[in-house]
């Protein structure tokens, strides 16, 4: 299935019934009297978050979703049918925009839940409800209103713990492919993923997390460059994003430092909030460098940086130092976690 993470759609609510004008006529019962009935009420939309989807694919062509009509009111005080709601499931992460208004409806994190996005109309009154001591045989009846109409942006950013963030062969697939059971698509040329990739953790029994991992970013993706950029905002649900880094770049002239600096930049350039979101230095594919080596090239890499946060040495592709940069996330995870609390 092709992965899609944003949509434009048209959602229409049902319009409510019209109130229904008649008066009682039986054979042998004089001054039967008013007995027109209300409409029903329109059917409204609503969005609901489901588990089991990961993307928007189901949007893609069907752009188009309408709720029913509520029925006119009859004679003999029947009130007619409320329309049925219409719900549409998504998956769970999306947040869901008023193109018109650009306001923010709700942001569906949570299995099951429900966000009404157009409310139905109101049914009208019959003629019922007009009768009184002074008015016995009312004519007026009431329509029902419209239901309301919206155009949607719905925009699904992946609910993951952990965010990766690097140049396109910086070994982030690789590296997910590794710690999880995930089988993203792993190549020695650059933009090899195209599309987000899940992967689950499993640390021991009952401890495990989401890391996700984006197409790689590269200088002037703020600008449109590359495939990175609209991808950013998967990253702003993660808790902590890990910054991985070729130390033995493929292309001689390429500085690591320099990478990590681009990097950071894009990220302000996209946005302030996910530059400043806790970050932790990866400094892989060490099993390129012999062991004296390898101290001098890291050492010069996180002085030259002045990097205050954690920083870890691996090698994605043999796994050499991954488990214990998984333990140790799984630790914060859940210290973090106890903090909230």
């Amino acid at each position: 299935m092709k992965f899609i993470d944003e949509v434009k759609i048209h959602v229409s609510a049902g319009k409510g019934g019209n109130g229904c004008v008649s008066f009682r006529r039986e054979k042998y019962i004089p001054f039967g009297g008013p007995d027109g009935g209300d409409g029903g009420d329109g059917g409204s939309v609503y969005l609901r978050a489901d588990s089991g989807l990961t993307t928007l694919a189901d949007y893609r062509h069907k752009r188009q979703f309408k709720a029913g009509n509520g029925e006119q009111g009859m004679g003999r005080v029947r009130t007619g049918a409320s329309a049925e709601d219409l719900i549409l499931e998504v998956p769970l992460g999306t947040r869901v925009v008023d193109e018109e208004t650009q306001e923010v409806i709700g942001d569906l994190t949570e299995n099951e839940q429900l966000l009404l996005v157009a409310k139905g109309g109101f049914h009208g009154l019959g003629n019922t409800r007009y009768k009184s001591s002074t008015n016995r045989a009312p004519r007026q009846s009431t329509n029902g209103s419209e239901g309301e109409e919206r155009d949607l942006h719905l925009e699904l950013n992946v609910l993951a713990d952990v965010g990766l963030l690097g140049l396109p062969n910086a070994g982030k697939s690789t590296l997910i492919s590794q710690v999880s059971s995930a089988r993203p698509r792993i190549a020695d040329y650059p933009f090899t993923t195209l599309h987000p990739q899940l992967g689950v953790v499993y640390i021991e029994p009952h401890r495990s997390f989401l890391m996700a991992d984006i197409p790689g970013l590269i200088g002037g993706a703020s600008e449109g460059a590359g495939l990175g950029i609209q991808f950013l905002r998967h990253l702003r649900r993660t808790r902590i994003l890990l910054h991985l880094v070729d130390i033995l770049p493929m292309d001689e002239q390429q500085d690591p430092v320099e990478d990590v600096r681009t990097l950071v930049n894009e990220l302000k350039q996209f946005d302030e909030t996910l530059a400043e979101k806790e970050r932790w230095l990866v400094l892989n594919k060490t099993d390129l460098l012999l062991e004296e080596e390898q101290d001098e090239v890291c050492n010069d890499i996180v002085k030259r940086l002045d990097w205050q946060g954690p920083v870890y040495r691996i090698s994605a592709a043999s796994g050499e130092g991954t488990r214990r940069l998984m333990a140790d996330i799984m630790t914060h995870i859940e210290n973090l976690k106890e903090d909230e609390k």
